[in-house]
């Protein structure tokens, strides 16, 4: 079967690789003309996803959109300037992706921010689904209006700007059991509950549940680790201060508050709060999706909320891990990304604060999920 991406690419004269195709079959590039059509075949009709995925070099780090052309090639600090993509490859995924959701490759990754939010560590993370976009409040009252009446209970209703802005005002706990509802209204695996036996769901109370009573294997919903969440953030690039891969921040990328007198890296020319949503009622979120993806297509992970993670917050380790989950215990709970009152400082990939579980602080704590598979 003959499969053809047209002219979106608009690109010339360029050289292709193909990625292993799944169940032995053979993908074959059949023509790629000036104009940027890109055609190429599958032996065998298997009702397959594919898509195009393009690098500056041929060990990548692959993009999945074309938001990063011209962009600076983040895997080294020099950088490599890109007018025009130089590798393509076609990506046959055997499943369709979960609605919403992008795909974060499995591989090494550098975290943490030398001098300030050090040690600068190397950790494995495996690849896992992670939300585009924070999840908002209509999508929220969407699922916690189903799990109100199958057996859940919250500690606190959530609150919303509009539907289509971020949820904020969660406490920890009512955002893990959201996650169990959103599972088992998609009518997939639960990941979290009461015992290291998998034998009781987790739907009400505030239980200090551990790393043992996650099933990471299930096909559900959950909070991301802290590793995972910096990882996806950082869009495929490494030692930069910001999702975009870049090293300054300013109004049009994210909403956040400016202050150009305190650091450097912001170069926002507007000053305090986000000028398109100060104008707007109190809150000062912005509508979810409303700033440019990074490069693995997820937005607003600079700014507009705080996400919650899973991890018990606990210090950096500078030894190699593969995909850790933070502490065992602990008093409270990491979140990321900042929110639309905080300072530059707060919004950078690195950045990390935490607080206790139950704290649901007005206006400003939300979250995104990941998946497993």
């Amino acid at each position: 079967m003959k499969y053809t991406i047209g002219k979106s690419l608009m690109l010339a004269a360029i050289f292709s690789l193909l990625a292993p195709a799944a169940h032995g079959q053979s993908l074959a590039i059949a023509s790629f003309h000036a104009n940027g059509q890109l055609s190429w075949t599958n032996a065998i009709n298997s009702n397959a996803l594919y898509r195009i995925e393009w690098a500056s070099r041929a060990e990548g780090p692959w993009y999945r959109t074309f938001d990063n052309i011209g962009s600076i090639d983040g895997q080294t600090r020099e950088g490599f300037t890109v007018s025009v993509p130089m590798l393509y490859r076609v990506v046959m995924a055997t499943n369709p992706p979960p609605e919403g959701m992008a795909w974060i490759d499995g591989g090494d990754v550098e975290l943490g921010q030398s001098g300030i939010l050090g040690p600068v560590h190397t950790n494995f993370i495996s690849g896992f689904w992670m939300d585009e976009m924070e999840v908002s409040y209509g999508k929220w009252r969407e699922v916690y209006d189903w799990a109100i009446t199958n057996g859940y209970a919250f500690g606190h209703p959530g609150a919303g700007k509009a539907n289509n802005h971020p949820v904020h005002s969660v406490y920890w706990h009512d955002c893990v059991k959201w996650c169990n509802a959103r599972s088992q209204l998609e009518g997939l695996r639960p990941c979290y509950y009461v015992d290291s036996d998998f034998s009781g769901l987790y739907q009400t109370g505030t239980l200090a549940i551990s790393n043992s009573c996650v099933d990471w294997s299930a096909t559900g919903y959950r909070l991301p680790t802290e590793a995972e969440w910096e990882k996806a953030a950082r869009g495929g690039r490494q030692g930069r201060l910001f999702p975009w891969g870049g090293d300054a921040i300013q109004h049009k990328r994210a909403n956040y508050y400016a202050t150009t007198n305190l650091f450097s890296y912001d170069v926002s020319p507007t000053y305090g709060y986000h000028p398109d949503a100060e104008s707007g009622d109190y809150p000062y979120t912005t509508p979810v999706g409303c700033f440019a993806g990074n490069g693995y297509g997820l937005h607003d992970m600079a700014g507009n909320v705080w996400e919650w993670c899973w991890d018990w917050s606990g210090v950096y380790s500078a030894t190699y891990a593969i995909d850790p989950r933070g502490p065992e215990n602990g008093h409270f709970r990491v979140l990321r990304g900042g929110a639309w009152d905080v300072l530059a400082n707060d919004a950078r990939v690195a950045g990390r604060i935490n607080n206790v579980e139950e704290y649901a602080e007005p206006d400003t704590l939300g979250f995104r999920c990941a998946r497993s598979r």
